[in-house]
């Protein structure tokens, strides 16, 4: 005997459809105007920071815990010095406080996939942060950025940052480790600015800092050694195939181009 659809479940069905393009449109809609506003520089752009054991480490737990609501206050004092040389007028350009604590790590990006991929991770993290600001009691941040703290990565090294321009989204893999603090500062900063439109400005193959918009003085002379790294470039120009890595913002300035891609000059580099 054959069974047939209840006649109200294609309704149910259409129902269901319609409250999810509902949701996505209202999400869409909201990173629409989080978008315009973060390129204004009228106010604030508040960044919300949720911690993630991503070692499940006793360690890193440990280091988490000792991490205090001012742990990210030299990023905003580095943003904030970094504006009143370009003649922004905002006291602080953003404000950062530690949302929480995360028991699962948000979707990880995926390894080598291809565009779909890659748009199906995108779309997964969009409504990961849209569940999880429903569920926050605090203030809505322009900025979701996940700290996945580890005591070491493969061979020493940490898996790539990533960060999301459409939904303003941040997925920065750092150290556990007290002596690295500085590092995951300059990581934290770079990786936020990423979502304000920010490109790296480094060699993708050498690592080292592409000439002219890599270098923190560029009208320098003689152009070597640069004084300090330019944020999007990450490293210290010491020569044309020499550079070194800071140890924290305090050796870390933003760039002409890079105060131009995020709105802080209205002339090209």
């Amino acid at each position: 005997m054959a069974l047939h659809p209840s006649p109200s479940e294609p309704v149910f069905k259409r129902l269901r459809i319609a409250i999810l393009l509902l949701i996505l449109f209202v999400v869409a809609f909201s990173q629409l105007l989080a978008g315009w506003r973060s390129r204004d520089w009228n106010d604030p752009l508040y960044v919300g920071i949720w911690f993630v054991n991503g070692d499940g480490g006793a360690t890193t737990a440990s280091y988490l815990d000792s991490l205090d609501a001012d742990a990210f206050e030299p990023v905003e004092r580095f943003f904030t010095e970094q504006g009143d040389a370009y003649g922004l007028e905002l006291d602080m350009p953003f404000r950062i406080w530690i949302a929480g604590d995360l028991e699962s790590a948000p979707p990880a990006p995926p390894e080598d996939g291809g565009w779909f991929d890659v748009l199906t991770w995108s779309l997964r993290m969009r409504w990961f942060v849209t569940r999880l600001h429903f569920s926050y009691h605090g203030p809505t941040p322009d900025i979701t950025l996940f700290a996945i703290y580890r005591e070491s990565g493969h061979g020493g090294t940490l898996d790539r940052s990533t960060a999301l321009r459409k939904g303003m989204i941040v997925f920065a893999n750092l150290y556990a480790i007290r002596e690295m603090h500085g590092s995951n500062q300059m990581v934290v900063a770079h990786e936020m600015l990423h979502t304000l439109g920010a490109g790296d400005k480094y060699d993708l193959s050498t690592g080292l800092p592409l000439v002219p918009h890599g270098l923190a003085d560029p009208a320098r002379t003689p152009l070597y050694p640069q004084p300090q790294a330019e944020l999007m470039a990450g490293r210290i120009a010491l020569g044309p195939a020499e550079a070194a890595t800071p140890h924290s913002l305090s050796q870390v300035t933003i760039g002409p181009a890079t105060a131009y891609e995020i709105g802080w000059t209205e002339t090209p580099p």
